[in-house]
């Protein structure tokens, strides 16, 4: 039987330089670990990293269309992947770090439906919901 782990995200974004600079300001996503340029096709793509191994890929191809959520499960009524979940140790302060990075806010920290758990959502400047969990101590 195979075993399987996760290794990254990918997410089709409209400015990759932009989404860059977001997702290092607030998730410390700074190491390129890839990156590579189709320009014959508009395309873009950066796998960025912190040393805890969380990983995204941006993708940018130019003209894509943008999906806006209003919130945090609105994205469910779209068949597909419609957020990104991320662990925090510390819920409060991740959250203002990702608002101040220029996230804008989605549903404020609250307790989760698992015991002891916090959650927050937020969206990043193009609109991709992302979610922030604070795992029961």
């Amino acid at each position: 039987m195979p075993t399987f782990s996760f290794d990254h995200v990918g997410l089709s974004v409209a400015d990759l330089d932009a989404q860059r600079r977001f997702y290092g300001a607030a998730l410390g996503l700074t190491e390129v670990e890839e990156h590579f340029e189709v320009p014959e096709a508009h395309i873009r793509t950066a796998i960025l990293r912190v040393d805890n191994g969380l990983k995204i890929e941006l993708i940018e191809r130019g003209g894509p269309a943008p999906q806006e959520f209003a919130d945090a499960f609105d994205g469910a009524g779209t068949q597909g992947y419609f957020h990104w979940a991320v662990y925090v140790d510390d819920l409060d302060a991740a959250y203002r770090k990702v608002l101040d990075a220029g996230g804008r806010e989605v549903s404020a920290p609250a307790p989760a439906v698992r015991r002891g758990m916090r959650f927050a959502y937020a969206k990043d400047p193009e609109g991709n919901l992302l979610e922030l969990i604070q795992p029961a101590r």
